[in-house]
């Protein structure tokens, strides 16, 4: 089963297949959303931190291939399937070309997408519990992000609230855990809580508690992120996609130190210390009256702005060392850097996803790369667009690259297992050892 913090965005202008499929995948337990206006999805890529969009590839407002261009131009990081109930050779080729990962035809085949899914959690999944696992340092020789890692760890040993802005991507999350590391409450409960991946009718509950019988379904009384972070720290991440009902009960909690569960009367006090997160512009949410500007100021005792990784000069270089060291560990290669040509694509790149999408690209060129460099053929094909590639040039190589990166997720997923990965994959264990070879593939 999903999890409710892998968050899905399906795109049709089939109202009826958005909520079959939304349906579908909500059982499977992820957290699913959907829109038949694809106007709406730039917004609602910046709203919700989503990893992974399911979008038709015909509708009369915009093309397919059109969105998927402007869904890796906002966000690179963020999966993409697209479906079509009209299938032709030339939109498929077209879909991988610009970074889309399958390519399936309506009826859709349920079991087959719902399997693809399923992985694709998993490896974001192991990617996340990576990090919490080794408590990943945070890597730069830039100034400017030198003097905002200063700034968080003078911060860490007071009590005052944090506000960290910045694009997703930028590490928000790292810089609170790095505050709570080295706080006088490093040894109690951390705490985090996306507020932009929960439903705002379950936030409430989510974060105060409930009492049973509050609501239907409430079959047990249950405590909050609040009330279980008590003594410790709590990450409120995506703070400014809360509804002003929410926001209020925040501010109390910051003033008063008190609450209430759902559906209860006892007031609950807790010794907390609060730090948020948002990628978008508070105070533009307060010029519109979409946020509480008392709440603002409470949150912004202590404010930390992380520059995107397209500003931060130099740090891109030893990035791409730092993960391609970590991830030589990860998959026992002994990879020893990036051809000339491959890291100036690399540095050329504006990373719109910033280090989240740095370290993903690097992760599948190492898997890809079977070398002593990482050459420009093992980099995802998105990050070649400037050589202005056509349909016309090289089909086969298009088609080879989906399958590198079908083959790519089943290993990851397996652990480098060849049959658990040809099983995943729906061939026999000879077929997937031709196939790698035939890519060059160990």
């Amino acid at each position: 089963m999903g999890n409710k913090n892998y968050s899905i965005l399906i795109i049709d202008d089939d109202e009826e297949m958005c909520l079959s499929l939304s349906e579908i995948l909500s059982k499977e337990g992820y957290h699913c959303q959907f829109t038949i206006t694809p106007s709406e999805v730039e917004s609602l890529i910046k709203k919700a931190d989503l990893d992974l969009i399911i979008s038709d590839i015909r509708m009369p407002e915009i093309g397919g291939i059109d969105l998927l261009k402007r869904i890796k131009k906002i966000n690179s990081v963020i999966d993409v399937i697209m479906i079509t109930g009209y299938p032709t050779i030339e939109n498929a080729i077209m879909a991988m070309k610009y970074g889309a990962l399958n390519f399936y035809v309506k009826p859709l085949p349920l079991l087959q997408l719902k399997n693809e899914v399923s992985q694709l959690y998993k490896i974001r999944s192991k990617k996340n519990s990576m990090v919490e696992k080794t408590g990943e340092e945070i890597i730069t020789h830039n100034e400017m992000m030198k003097k905002t890692l200063n700034t968080a760890i003078k911060a860490s040993p007071t009590q005052a609230p944090i506000l960290i802005t910045g694009e997703s991507g930028t590490g928000k999350e790292m810089i609170a855990d790095l505050i709570h590391r080295k706080s006088a409450r490093s040894n109690m409960p951390f705490v985090k809580i996306n507020c932009a991946a929960i439903p705002e009718t379950l936030l409430e509950s989510e974060l105060f508690g409930h009492e049973k019988g509050a609501f239907t379904n409430a079959i047990e009384q249950k405590k909050g992120k609040f009330e279980l972070s008590d003594g410790g720290s709590i990450f409120l991440d995506e703070i400014g996609d809360m509804s002003l009902n929410t926001q209020a009960k925040i501010l109390r909690v910051l003033q008063e130190k008190e609450f209430e569960r759902v559906g209860g009367t006892k007031t609950i006090h807790v010794d907390i210390r609060v730090i948020a997160a948002t990628n978008k512009n508070l105070r533009d949410l307060i010029s519109k009256g979409s946020f509480r500007e008392d709440l603002y100021y409470r949150l912004s005792v202590i404010a930390i702005e992380l520059p995107p990784l397209r500003y931060r000069e130099g740090d891109v270089s030893i990035l791409l060392k730092h993960f391609l060291d970590l991830f030589n560990t990860q998959y026992n290669k002994n990879i020893s850097g990036f051809s000339r040509e491959a890291e100036n694509v690399l540095k050329q790149h504006n990373w719109p996803g910033n280090i989240r999408e740095l370290r993903n690209c690097v992760e599948r060129a190492v898997i890809f790369c079977d070398g002593e460099s990482i050459s420009e053929e093992e980099l995802p094909s998105q990050y070649l667009e400037y050589k202005n590639f056509t349909i016309e040039d090289d089909i086969g190589s298009i088609l080879d690259n989906h399958n590198r990166e079908a083959i790519f997720k089943a290993l990851q997923d397996s652990h480098g297992v060849k049959q658990k990965a040809a099983d995943a994959l729906n061939i026999n264990r000879r077929t997937l050892y031709n196939r790698m070879k035939k890519l060059g593939l160990k």
